[in-house]
């Protein structure tokens, strides 16, 4: 007799959906039983650092990830990086179990009460199985819904005693639509208008690194020869960050943002929000005389969007159909102005950020990855360590802390499933750390080379940054003095050690890129609150 579980799992197979990011239960276990030998199981401590590894697995690898948690209290634990993972727009199948369908009605301990609503509004569908026979086809169901435009993660509840049913009928594979192309008549009318613009501007979005859209962006950007700006919080990179083209980020601020639009007559936006922002500073969006266009590939955030004409398109496509359709400028093209670094510093008591970034970057190997959750240190990582190739660059999209860690262990298992192996160096700073501290262990027990730098000034310091913008002193608990960063990862089974010096900083890097596990580098920095913007 063939089960309803022997064809789950041959679907799973043919699908190859063959990695399971989980953290079992009780009510998970007959879905686990006797685990294929060609299945690979990667355990995590904590349902939240779950589901960010198998996000930045699903990212890295280009592949669908898959995640079992613990009924009602598992995928609570994890709905903080179900956020993140919505909004960095993961394909991803979430699977939990539910308690056997003969007590549902009395609702039991560790039952999951109306569990197709729990996930929602973070969900892309939602679904508790009706009876066991439909299980395959559920999973076929939310596969394809996770990788149609826009993707993102589904999630399904799946009584434990379903999976010894007898199984009715055989799997069907479908091939699924991942990309939708834009409106002829519309594009070529966006086309004209950047055409015919004086002083344009592009903003690249995250959904240009998702679709492979690097080489179209750039041809596109130099036909134009407009500025090229990333958009603000972008939680990938999407165009060279050398390029002499390339301008920086966009702010978030309502009002700082209008400032660095002054003096466009037209902004391109493609394959991100219009726009993030965060905190409120009021202003006007766009300056007098400035036109928006707006190019995504999900009609909910082209509806959010407060100003801009937009347009529904998978980003490659609809650079290279504006490519295609724009006339050549003759326009002097942009050149950004030569930006004075500041690593040149000299070393006093303690590391500054930019002290610590340039000694990272003097030994950065070219194809490495950079992960990054250290929000007060941005600006000054992003300056000493550009990103200059595609699923090179990965950071939180929600704002929510604790992805970072986690994501960057399920990033280092996907360059070892894809056989690129590529370096994967995170900055984590050191409140980030302690969301997701135990996700150590699994990259101890599954000995991925990840090489993770502290930057450890003892406080939540974009917090601080807020404070001083929203006026709010004496506000408590931004300081978190006493946590023995290296002790921490040595008890998880991690090669670690605390530096002072760029000097130290330098020689640990390049120690730790030999090495075949994960080594933390706890770097201790001053305690300068950088402004918001």
């Amino acid at each position: 007799m063939s089960t309803v579980r022997d064809h789950t799992f041959e679907l799973m197979r043919k699908l190859g959906m063959t990695t399971i990011f989980g953290n079992p239960g009780s009510t998970e276990e007959t879905f686990l039983k006797q685990f294929p030998d060609d299945f690979t199981y990667v355990l995590g401590l904590q349902e939240a650092s779950v589901l960010a590894m198998a996000d930045g697995y699903a990212q890295a690898s280009g592949t669908v990830g898959f995640v079992n948690l613990h009924t009602a209290p598992g995928l609570g634990n994890a709905l903080g990086n179900l956020v993140n993972t919505r909004m960095s727009k993961t394909p991803m199948i979430i699977t939990t179990g539910q308690q056997t369908r003969a007590m549902l009605l009395m609702e039991p301990w560790l039952s999951n009460v109306d569990a197709a609503t729990f996930p929602r509004p973070h969900v892309k569908w939602s679904y508790e199985t009706s009876h066991a026979e439909e299980t395959p086809a559920a999973f076929m169901r939310a596969y394809a819904a996770a990788l149609q435009s826009p993707q993102g993660p589904v999630y399904l509840s799946l009584p434990l005693d379903d999976w010894d049913k007898e199984a009715i009928g055989t799997p069907v594979i479908r091939s699924v639509a991942q990309r939708s192309g834009p409106d002829p008549e519309r594009i070529a009318v966006f086309a004209q208008q950047l055409s015919e613009a004086k002083n344009p501007l592009l903003v690249f979005g995250s959904d240009i690194d998702r679709s492979g859209g690097w080489d179209a962006a750039i041809a596109l950007a130099e036909k134009i020869g407009a500025p090229v700006y990333l958009a603000p919080a972008s939680e990938r990179c999407n165009f060279p960050e050398d390029h002499p083209q390339f301008a920086g980020s966009l702010i978030f601020g309502i009002a700082p943002l209008h400032d660095q639009l002054v003096g466009h007559d037209l902004v391109v936006v493609i394959g991100a929000p219009v726009f993030r922002y965060y905190p409120y500073v009021p202003g006007e969006y766009l300056p007098e005389g400035c036109r928006l266009l707006h190019i995504t590939d999900d009609p909910n955030e082209a509806a959010r969007a407060p100003v801009g004409d937009s347009l529904i398109s998978n980003a490659k496509l609809a650079l290279e159909a504006l490519h295609a359709l724009t006339t050549t400028s003759n326009r002097t093209p942009y050149v950004r102005k030569k930006r004075i670094s500041a690593s040149s510093a000299k070393h006093t008591e303690k590391m500054t950020p930019d002290e610590l970034f340039a000694a990272i970057a003097s030994v950065r190997p070219e194809n490495a990855v950079i992960v990054t959750e250290s929000p007060s240190n941005l600006a000054s990582l992003r300056a000493h360590l550009p990103v200059t190739k595609p699923l090179s660059y990965f950071t939180l999209a929600s704002g929510g802390l604790g992805f970072g860690l986690p994501a960057s262990i399920g990033i280092a298992l996907a360059e070892r499933s894809t056989k690129r192996n590529r370096p994967v160096l995170s900055i984590i700073g050191d409140g980030s750390f302690q969301y997701s501290v135990q996700a150590l262990w699994t990259a101890a027990q599954m000995h991925t080379p990840n090489v993770i730098v502290v930057p450890v000034n003892h406080e939540y310091a974009i917090l601080k940054s807020f404070a001083a913008l929203e006026q709010t002193p004496d506000v408590p608990g931004l300081s978190i003095p006493g946590i023995d960063i290296a002790g921490l990862a040595t008890a998880y089974g991690c090669h670690a050690v605390t530096v002072t010096t760029p000097d130290a900083v330098c020689e640990h890097v390049q120690h730790a890129l030999q090495r075949s596990g994960p080594t933390v580098i706890a770097a201790m920095i001053d305690e300068t609150v950088p402004p918001l913007f």
